[in-house]
């Protein structure tokens, strides 16, 4: 244990000391310095940056979770992203970039009007504190237990070891995001990425020499495809909330809305030095997207295989909670099973790691929402740039504050939280995606038309979310039979709903929308972007139908 204990806090030191090195000088007393890391970013930044603000726990614990009971087919968050990121570099990148702007909202207001900016602006802000970040927390606090066994090492309760940890992530997170800007994140986040894709490939690789025997991987998968047919079918199997049909309805929204209209996650692409290291960085963050199955899906189908079919003692033990096996312990478990003390301290860095990136990206996402769209904008448009940095930092506090308060609150003791999760950010993804759609591809239709679509969007999807298992509303769902296809058929309501109260009801603008180059950066393109979008597309395609045999 003691070896666990100090490999994890040389490996957390040494990234807070490398970070400090390599953003010493950056300027973080302007907004465009705090908020955009000066536009300096560089492809591996931003690439390092994208993978490890997303693969934080609700995709390390939260996917191999899912893929311990439903298989190979959760790989479709990890994989179709990859498509997701093509779009963002090759169509919406060039026209964020065009305006040099610092959130969506402000893209809205531009394209809409500044009501629409502050509305987003409060949706997001709302989301991030009441839902990502209390759900990020919370897995971290239960997965870093089952790694490390704290409520034994400390003598805490369950409850009290989650609030422990959660109160020393959230400090350390904030002491980033706060102080430290977009670029600390940005470079915290590759330094620990590099650690995660090191130590997520080691438990996969650990993992499957334990089932192999004496054998080789072949004799591992052909182990674990005996046990359970159906572990590597990409498809899904019918009632699955991810059987194959939902890949075109709120499967797909998601992800595309996750990766290209999500401040937290795009917010550092705003940072790119120009459109080519921009494009670069995504495109590449891409390419690892499309192959994260190997460290988020194929641990939680061989920790499956150890518990269930070769009932392996170490992980029973672990799996089992009052008497019943708990997928949610899955990777925790799996890797306590496969590493030694001290690889497991450094993993267990790693992953404080990764909750942090997720953590101090929401809270320097959050900061530069309210800040540029409502402090500047409404409460103080004459501010300076030190003062509006300073709001932002405050406002990075009080979200995390709240998100503290809130993760045991809102999660603990809940069952299937991470499929939970994703339809909690289907409620306000889908309207946001509508409008930012209609943005994109139409020129006339204005602010209100967008107020009413967002209005109509949030009660839809809070009737089928909250209420759809109540007695009276059980149709909803029922009508439609995945919560996922509801999603999809929300957003082409709200899409052909706005388009009509554009042309039929007088909400027009009064001269159609132009975008304007603001020239912040080069835009010139990448000169390879378009075949390599296009090859990672195919990849997608031929993993889907390699795996659907």
């Amino acid at each position: 244990m003691t070896l666990t204990i100090v490999s994890f806090l040389f490996f957390t030191a040494l990234v807070a000391f490398l970070t400090w090195r390599l953003t010493r000088n950056t300027d973080v007393h302007t907004d465009e310095g705090f908020f955009l890391a000066g536009r300096s970013l560089s492809a591996i930044f931003i690439a390092g940056s994208l993978l490890l603000t997303n693969l934080s726990t609700e995709q390390l614990i939260g996917l191999n979770a899912g893929s311990f009971d439903d298989g190979l087919s959760l790989m479709c968050w990890e994989t179709v992203a990859g498509i997701s990121l093509v779009i963002l570099a090759l169509f919406f990148l060039p026209r964020y970039l065009k305006s040099g702007i610092a959130t969506i909202p402000q893209f809205l207001e531009e394209r809409y009007d500044p009501s629409v900016r502050s509305v987003t602006a409060g949706i997001f802000i709302v989301a991030y504190m009441l839902i990502l970040l209390p759900f990020v927390l919370y897995l971290g606090a239960t997965g870093l237990d089952g790694m490390l066994g704290l409520k034994e090492m400390f003598g805490f309760s369950e409850l009290n070891t989650i609030i422990a940890v959660i109160l020393f992530i959230a400090v350390v997170g904030a002491a980033y995001a706060i102080f430290g800007g977009l670029k600390a994140v940005a470079v915290s986040d590759t330094l620990n990425g590099a650690g995660l894709l090191v130590g997520g490939l080691l438990i996969t690789f650990f993992s499957l020499q334990i089932v192999a025997g004496e054998g080789g991987f072949a004799e591992a998968f052909s182990k674990i495809k005996a046990h359970n047919p159906d572990a590597f079918q990409s498809m899904g199997k019918a009632g699955e909330d991810t059987h194959w049909p939902t890949l075109f309805t709120g499967v797909l929204m998601l992800n595309f809305t996750y990766w290209c209209l999500n401040q937290q996650i795009i917010q550092r692409t705003f940072g790119a030095k120009n459109l080519a290291e921009g494009q670069k960085g995504v495109l590449l963050a891409a390419f690892l997207k499309i192959f994260g199955p190997v460290i988020l899906i194929l641990p939680g189908i061989t920790a499956a295989y150890l518990t269930l079919g070769a009932q392996d003692p170490e992980m029973v033990k672990a799996m089992t909670v009052d008497g019943v096996v708990d997928a949610n312990q899955a990777y925790g478990a799996l890797v306590s099973r496969v590493l030694p003390d001290w690889m497991l301290g450094f993993f267990a860095a790693v992953i404080v790691g990764s909750i942090l990136s997720t953590f101090n990206s929401v809270l320097n996402s959050s900061a530069t929402l309210f800040s540029l769209d409502v402090y500047k904008k409404y409460l103080n448009p004459s501010a300076a740039t030190e003062k509006v940095v300073r709001v932002g930092q405050i406002c990075s506090f009080v979200v995390a504050v709240f998100a503290v308060i809130a993760a045991p609150i809102f999660f603990h003791g809940r069952d299937g939280v991470f499929g939970f999760f994703q339809k909690l950010n289907g409620v306000y993804f889908t309207p946001l995606c509508a409008i930012m759609l209609l943005a994109m591809f139409n020129k006339t239709v204005n602010g209100k038309s967008a107020l009413i679509t967002i209005a109509v969007g949030l009660g839809l999807m809070s009737l089928g979310t909250f209420f759809s298992s109540i007695g009276e509303f059980d149709w909803v769902l029922g009508v439609f039979g995945s919560g996922y296809h509801y999603m999809g058929a929300v957003l082409v309501l709200l899409l052909a709903m706005q388009y009509c109260l554009g042309e039929f009801a007088g909400m027009k603008r009064a001269t159609p929308y132009e975008q304007k180059n603001v020239e912040a950066v080069d835009l010139t393109p990448w000169k390879h972007a378009s075949w390599v979008g296009a090859s990672l597309v195919v990849m997608v395609i031929g993993i889907y139908v390699w795996f659907a045999q």
